[in-house]
């Protein structure tokens, strides 16, 4: 394990008085996840905190079945659903747990990362790791990420001790020595490849959103999309549509295309997007707008930002 100084201490002592606490969990095999992941459910049953497992369907059951009764003080949620874009898990599974006990220090066991995550997603499963720490700063909650050793290839697991001030480990606890997470968070602001040949283009301003809005339809429809989804897509490319008017120089380009696996839309235009965090909160109130209701609408969002413009994708599962 690459760190330094290990700890002697239970968790939040390595981030001095931040009461926020956000660990990287690495494991190697079901034993190893069990013994991690019961210890620290049972230190909050100990301590009557409230919790959440966000886990892949075959770790939830294997929790589920290990707690018996206990597993009743539980709220489980199927990461491969809930999290299925990693750009959703902020604002609408992590933030929505900690706004429904206000209050009270929550402890939550969160996995974004599985081993059948594609090459698609993984860029923002980084990026949203990263910035966890970034969005819950001074909250009162702990999150716990398990890593499976065995099956994540080894860039995975190097990654999470950029994304994971603390690292814990069959031997113990341990400070991350390579920890960075503006700098990883940066490094996955990559340029996205060329659609497909094929792909439609069209260009938009103010008064050809409704013909943007008819493009997406028309794609998500010879997709054979259910009409709530359709529904779904155009409500997403439309807010992208619409920041790119007010933000991004007042016009954009809106590329579509589909295969065998989803439908994708692309929305480029002039502006840069400097804020970290934009679309990874919920307003208050909860009422969700803007890139936020984007994340909450799409199966996966990527996203390239920089001084020449910005380019978003928004894919729905066929």
């Amino acid at each position: 394990m690459t760190a330094t100084n290990a700890s002697k201490h239970g968790p939040g002592h390595e981030r001095g008085s931040d009461p926020f606490v956000h660990e990287a969990m690495l494991y190697h095999n079901s034993a190893e996840y069990l013994d991690g992941a019961l210890r620290f459910i049972y230190d909050g049953i100990g301590l009557d905190e409230p919790m959440m497992v966000a886990a892949s369907p075959d770790n939830v059951a294997l929790l589920r079945e290990r707690l018996g009764p206990a597993a009743d003080a539980v709220l489980f949620r199927d990461m491969t659903r809930a999290g299925r874009n990693p750009g959703r898990i902020i604002p609408w599974v992590l933030s929505r747990f900690m706004d429904d006990h206000p209050g009270r220090r929550v402890r939550i066991i969160g996995e974004p990362i599985w081993p059948t995550r594609t090459t698609d997603e993984y860029p923002a499963c980084v990026q949203h790791e990263a910035m966890i720490n970034v969005a819950f700063a001074g909250r009162e909650a702990t999150i716990l990420c398990p890593y499976d050793t065995a099956r994540l290839d080894k860039q995975r697991i190097r990654d999470s001790y950029a994304t994971h001030p603390v690292m814990a480990g069959t031997e113990g606890r341990a400070t991350s020595s390579t920890y960075d997470p503006f700098g990883i968070t940066d490094a996955y602001n990559v340029p996205l490849p060329e659609p497909p040949c094929g792909a439609t283009t069209l260009r938009f301003e103010l008064a050809d959103l409704v013909r943007a809005r008819r493009a997406v339809a028309e794609v998500a429809l010879d997709a054979g999309l259910a009409p709530d989804r359709v529904g779904d897509l155009v409500g997403a490319v439309n807010e992208l549509a619409t920041n790119s008017i007010v933000h991004g120089g007042g016009s954009g380009t809106l590329r579509t295309w589909c295969n065998q696996e989803r439908v994708v839309c692309e929305v480029r235009d002039f502006g840069q997007i400097t804020d970290v965090m934009a679309g990874r909160l919920r307003p208050p109130l909860r009422r969700g707008n803007g890139l936020v209701m984007v994340h909450f609408l799409a199966d996966l969002v990527q996203r390239h930002t920089s001084m020449t413009g910005t380019t978003t994708r928004v894919h729905m599962l066929r």
